[in-house]
C-alpha cells in the first residue's frame, strides 16, 4: 500500500513557477513532469499525459460496457440472474473500497506525490483483473466458473478503483480554472475516443469470431499489457501539486459526512445516481436487442459508432457552449435529449433509418454530460475547500464512484433477473415477453431516468460567479 504519514524525505520537487499572468503556480512533483499543476491554462502536453490511459481503459471498456454479460450467459453459459448477481456484487465491494482509498489518498504523502504513487501501484493489477475476467480455463466446471469469474470482476474492480479514484482526484488538482477545467475534460473525452473506436473494432471482431473465448484471451492478454504500460508512462508524466500534501480530512467519518454536508455536492450525487441507474442499462442491453429484438447483430458496431461518434466530435462545441450558456444549462439540454432519444427507441422494432437518427441524437446528447459533468463535480469541491479548508479530492471522487457503482450494480441485478423472469434462453428465438423486457429496460428505463435527472437538476445553483467568488475568498485567507 502507498505510505501514509509524514516523511517527505528523498522528494525531489520541481521549483515553483510562474503563469502568464506572474502569478505563483503550485510546482509539480515529478522531476519528469511534462508541465505544472495547478495552472490557469493547461498545456495539452499535460492533458495528453492525463488522458492517455483512457485510450487503453477505452478498448475493453466499451466490451465491459456492451458484451460481458451477453459473453457470460451466451458464450459461458452463465445464468443471466447468477451473473447479474455477480456484477452487482462486485460493484457494491467497492462500496467498501471506493470510500477507502478516496480517503487513503487524501492523506497519503510520498515523494511520488499523495496521487501519483496510487496510480503506479494500480497499474499491473488492474491489467491481471482484466485478463482474468475474459479468460476463464476451459477446464473449469460450473462452479469453479463462477467463482473464476466473481474473483476476476473482485480483483478489477478494487485495482481500477485504486487508479480511478486519485487519478479523478488528481485532474481536479491540475487546474483551479472554471472554464479550462471543462476544456481539461472535454479533451480527455476525445482522447478516449482513440480507445473506444479500437474497441468497437475488437467488438466487431468478437462478433465474427468462431472460437470467441479463445479470441477473447488474446484481446485481453495484449490490452491488459497495454493499460499496464500506459498507466505508468502518463504516471512518470504527469505532475502534481506539492500544496495540497498534508490538507486531506483528519478524520475519515468527518471526511464523507463533510460531503454530504456540501449542499451542491448532495444534490448532485442524486442527479447522478439516477441518471446512472437508467444510463448503466443501455451499454448491458445492445446486444441483446440487436440479437433477439431488432434483427441487425451485423450491424451492432456501425449502429455504435453512429451513438459514439458524436460524443467525441461535437466536443469542441460543448466547450465553446459551455462558456457561453453555462454548463448547468447545457447539461440539462443534454438530459433531455437522451431522454427523448432512448423514448424513441422504445417504439422501434425494425431496422429502418430512424434507429439511426435516435442513436446519433443519444450519442449526441451523452457527450454534454460527458464533458460538463466531471467539470461540475470539481468545482464543488473548491466550495468544500471554502468550508472546511482541506482538500479532500480522493473522498469527493470515491463518494461519487460508489453512487455509479451501486447504481450500475443494481441496474444490472434487476437486469439478470428481469431476463430470467420474462423467460430469457441464450441462443433462441425469444418469447414477446422477453422481447418487450429488453426493449423497456434498453428504452423506457433511461428515458424515466433522464428525465427525472432533469427535474431535479433544475434546482442546482452553482455557478461561474458563486466559483469565483469562493476562490477570490479562498485566496484571501
Amino acid at each position: 500500500m502507498p505510505p501514509i504519514g509524514n516523511d517527505m524525505s528523498g522528494t525531489s520537487w520541481d521549483h515553483p513557477s510562474m503563469n502568464d499572468q506572474g502569478t505563483d503556480i503550485a510546482p509539480g512533483v515529478s522531476t519528469h513532469s511534462v508541465g505544472i499543476a495547478g495552472a490557469e491554462r493547461l498545456s495539452l502536453a499535460v492533458i495528453w499525459a492525463y488522458s492517455i490511459p483512457r485510450i487503453g481503459f477505452g478498448i475493453l471498456g466499451i466490451l465491459f460496457a456492451t458484451y460481458l454479460m451477453k459473453f457470460a450467459t451466451d458464450v459461458l453459459l452463465i445464468a443471466p440472474a447468477v451473473m447479474g448477481t455477480l456484477l452487482a456484487a462486485s460493484r457494491l465491494w467497492d462500496g467498501a473500497s471506493d470510500p477507502l482509498i478516496g480517503y487513503l489518498s487524501d492523506r497519503t504523502r510520498s515523494r511520488f506525490g499523495r496521487r501519483r504513487v496510487w496510480l503506479f501501484w494500480a497499474a499491473i493489477p488492474t491489467g491481471l483483473g482484466m485478463v482474468m475476467m475474459w479468460s476463464p480455463p476451459n477446464t473449469l466446471d460450473a462452479t469453479w466458473l463462477v467463482i473464476w469469474m466473481g474473483a476476476g470482476l473482485l480483483l478489477y474492480e478494487t485495482a481500477s478503483t485504486g487508479f480511478n479514484i486519485p487519478h479523478g482526484a488528481l485532474g481536479v488538482e491540475l487546474t483551479p480554472n472554471y472554464h479550462e477545467r471543462t476544456r481539461l475534460y472535454g479533451y480527455s473525452h476525445m482522447i478516449g475516443a482513440i480507445g473506444t473506436i479500437l474497441g468497437l473494432g475488437a467488438l466487431h471482431l468478437m462478433n465474427i469470431a468462431e472460437d470467441k473465448r479463445q479470441f477473447a484471451f488474446e484481446l485481453s492478454l495484449v490490452v491488459g499489457a497495454l493499460v499496464a504500460l500506459l498507466i505508468l508512462g502518463s504516471t512518470r508524466m504527469l505532475p502534481e501539486r506539492l500544496d495540497y500534501q498534508g490538507r486531506g480530512g483528519q478524520h475519515a467519518v468527518k471526511s464523507f459526512l463533510d460531503v454530504f454536508r456540501n449542499p451542491h455536492a448532495r444534490l448532485l450525487l442524486i442527479v447522478f445516481g439516477v441518471e446512472t441507474f437508467g444510463a448503466a442499462s443501455i451499454g448491458l442491453m445492445v446486444p441483446y436487442i440487436v440479437e433477439y429484438v431488432i434483427p441487425m447483430r451485423d450491424l451492432m458496431v456501425p449502429l455504435l459508432l453512429v451513438y459514439i461518434v458524436p460524443q467525441f466530435v461535437l466536443t469542441p462545441l460543448w466547450i465553446v457552449l459551455a462558456r457561453r450558456y453555462g454548463k448547468k444549462n447545457l447539461w440539462l439540454l443534454g438530459m433531455l435529449g437522451s431522454a427523448g432519444a432512448f423514448f424513441g427507441l422504445f417504439w422501434l422494432e425494425g431496422t429502418g433509418p430512424l434507429i439511426w437518427i435516435y442513436a446519433f441524437g443519444a450519442g449526441l446528447a451523452a457527450g454534454i454530460g460527458a464533458v460538463v459533468a466531471p467539470a461540475i463535480q470539481a468545482d464543488i469541491i473548491d466550495y468544500d475547500e471554502y468550508t472546511t479548508h482541506e482538500r479532500k479530492e480522493g473522498a469527493y471522487l470515491a463518494v461519487w464512484n460508489l453512487v455509479r457503482k451501486s447504481a450500475a450494480s443494481v441496474t444490472a441485478l434487476v437486469m439478470g433477473i428481469s431476463l430470467q423472469l420474462a423467460g430469457f434462453e441464450p441462443n433462441v428465438e425469444q418469447t414477446e415477453a422477453a422481447k418487450l423486457t429488453m426493449r423497456a429496460l434498453f428504452g423506457l428505463l433511461p428515458a424515466a431516468c433522464y428525465v427525472i435527472g432533469a427535474i431535479l437538476f433544475l434546482r442546482f445553483r452553482f455557478n461561474e460567479a458563486e466559483h469565483a467568488e469562493i476562490r477570490r475568498a479562498i485566496a484571501d485567507r
